[in-house]
């Protein structure tokens, strides 16, 4: 029997404090092009993909304009670019990596950025030396609530569900965890409320990863050691 586990972290507002950040970008992005999204929704959405956020906000893509969509889309990229060089990591955020990297966990990332925004988040938490890998958007077929990044991220790690912890944000990494049969764990860093998380699956909520850093040994993580 494998004695492998996994520790499978959302970034944005999970190990970054970039969730606000996302709606101020997206809600600009929006305006520009005409259209009224109120911030609450934007915030509610942050945690999909580009494409399933805007079939979320603006209603199926098929009554679109694909064009617009990569319009929407290059709009937020570059106005959250802006933010790439300063864009800060939630406290404890590295140390909280490390500290399950030290009791034999195996840490990959699952999220939906990709590209020069994952290199910024991952340089913004600063422990590289312990991430096995990452899982963007780019990976798979379908993102979060699918349960595919957190499959994919458990494959890089290799193990089975049933040795996975999954720690995000928002109800769709909740859903997606659940859907794949990892443990979802939520922090409440991301501005979702605890009730919220805890419907979508959640079996355990954190404060942030200082909270959940401060209370490792009676968490699902020693359960599973």
């Amino acid at each position: 029997m494998t004695t492998k586990r996994a520790a499978i972290f959302d970034v944005d507002g999970t190990l970054v404090d970039t969730n606000h950040l996302h709606v101020v970008t997206w809600w600009e992005a929006f305006r520009q092009a005409g259209h009224h999204v109120p911030m609450r929704e934007i915030h509610r959405a942050v945690g999909l993909s580009g494409g399933d956020l805007l079939d979320h906000l603006l209603g199926d893509g098929a009554d679109r304009d694909l064009d617009e969509n990569e319009r929407l889309t290059a709009a937020h990229h570059a106005l959250y670019a802006t933010y790439f060089e300063r864009l800060p990591a939630l406290e404890a955020a590295g140390d909280l990596l490390r500290a399950l990297a030290g009791r034999g966990w195996g840490i990959v990332l699952a999220t939906s950025a990709s590209g020069a925004e994952l290199t910024a988040l991952r340089s913004a938490i600063g422990a590289d030396d312990v991430i096995l890998g990452a899982t963007s958007a780019d990976d798979v077929a379908d993102g979060k609530p699918a349960p595919d990044p957190v499959q994919q991220a458990r494959e890089l790690a290799g193990v089975p569900s049933e040795r996975a912890v999954f720690v995000g944000d928002t109800v769709w990494d909740m859903k997606a965890a659940v859907r794949d049969g990892a443990v979802p764990v939520a922090v409440l860093s991301g501005g979702i409320p605890r009730a919220d998380l805890e419907a979508a699956g959640a079996h355990a909520v954190y404060r942030d990863p200082a909270d959940l850093l401060a209370r490792l040994d009676s968490s699902i993580f020693a359960d599973l050691e």
